[in-house]
């Protein structure tokens, strides 16, 4: 079975890292001809380039496919990838991301693939976007859906809304959730000789985020709620894990509110560190309000850590009030500093949440499972076809 995935940039996040894991796993454990096809990666964010490219034949990327919508380029996109897919003729094309999913669904209709999946790792359109921005997004999306032989989500949250949205029927869905490698995250221990090189201090209490600095990732809300709860919990640090455009923006942010020495940004880090930086986190925050299901959830589930986040798209599948952590409304930071300030203030609980959170994600979300599941699709969408 010849099988290619499509997404726009490789760039250090949970839907770039779910794709190429999935295909790496599709050809390792189940013997397909997976392979992969991007746009170019640049930026502060990070890429994951190199570790695609040091697999043969794995990764084609295309020029022409860029992420900010583009007169030019984009024309040029559809016909390279509709060529690309004549010439390699897979059985299934395997889209993510919004541009690549757009042009790449397009591409395959004129390219007459039998099979086209699309992963909704976010949606595209929400409440926290303009009306005319939503317009155009729902539009753009219905019309793809005409050209989608199946949707996977990373969350039920993303199959409601694009039902809602008229885009596909039911049976056209499936829940595959973002699987990673447990065994670091189960494993995750507190490292003092970290926190040291950090400028943590043992008795300090850790606040973890982990996110591109980027729009709508909720970095300001969490800045906004600290004066107070720094006034009340002294102790309190905020670790910032990532990179992204808004970092300057966010740094003078902090530096005016005068809290510069509260603050620890760690920039832009490999996935493979995410682990040992969560070992020195007593817990996590996510305040995006719009994601699918970030992967830095379950991770931190694994790691034993709770959660506080914003309830927002796939956030509540994971994130179980008084279970897991606990579920906050977008906005609302009086709720936000309480719950930090229960967590701060209670280890016993923190420990229960921690201990039921890894229970939780223990048998979801290891990376076997998500590969063995999106063969299992294949199969069932090309019957017939090894």
């Amino acid at each position: 079975m010849r099988v290619l995935h499509l997404i726009t940039r490789l760039i250090i996040g949970g839907a770039q890292e779910n794709t190429l894991a999935s295909v790496l796993g599709l050809r390792t454990r189940h013997g397909l001809d997976a392979r992969l096809l991007s746009g170019p990666t640049s930026g502060p964010e990070g890429s994951l380039e190199p570790a695609a490219q040091a697999v043969p034949n794995l990764l084609t990327v295309l020029p022409s496919l860029v992420r900010p919508i583009h007169p030019v380029l984009d024309p040029i996109a559809l016909l390279a990838l509709a060529r690309h897919f004549r010439s390699t003729q897979p059985h299934i094309v395997h889209t993510h991301s919004g541009k690549a999913g757009f042009l790449g669904r397009l591409a395959s209709r004129l390219a007459r693939v039998p099979v086209v999946v699309h992963t909704l790792h976010g949606p595209s359109f929400g409440p926290f976007q303009g009306r005319i921005p939503n317009l155009l997004l729902r539009a753009a999306e219905r019309l793809a859906g005409r050209l989608t032989t199946h949707f996977v989500t990373v969350a039920d949250a993303m199959t409601r809304q694009y039902l809602a949205a008229g885009i596909g029927i039911p049976s056209q869905y499936t829940r595959i959730v973002s699987g990673f490698d447990l065994q670091p995250f189960l494993s995750a221990q507190p490292d003092p000789a970290l926190r040291a090189r950090l400028g943590l201090d043992p008795d300090h209490f850790v606040v973890g985020k982990i996110a591109r600095l980027f729009a709508l990732k909720g970095h300001d809300d969490l800045i906004a709620a600290a004066p107070d709860l720094i006034r009340e919990i002294p102790r309190l640090r905020f670790l910032l894990v990532g990179d992204g455009s808004h970092r300057a923006r966010l740094q003078t942010a902090i530096d005016r509110l005068g809290l510069a020495p509260y603050f620890i940004f760690t920039g832009l880090v490999p996935p493979s560190q995410i682990p040992a930086l969560l070992g020195v986190m007593d817990i996590l925050v996510h305040l995006s309000l719009r994601e699918g299901l970030a992967r830095a959830l379950p991770q931190a589930l694994a790691a034993g850590r709770p959660v506080v986040a914003y309830d927002c798209d796939g956030a509540p599948e994971v994130c179980l009030p008084n279970q897991t952590g606990h579920l906050v409304p977008p906005g609302r930071l009086d709720l936000l500093r309480a719950a930090i300030r229960r967590l701060a203030s209670d280890p016993d609980h923190r420990a229960t949440l921690g201990r039921q959170g890894r229970d939780l994600v223990r048998d979801v979300f290891p990376v076997e499972r998500m590969i063995d599941d999106l063969h299992a699709l294949y199969l069932r969408l090309l019957p017939g076809q090894p």
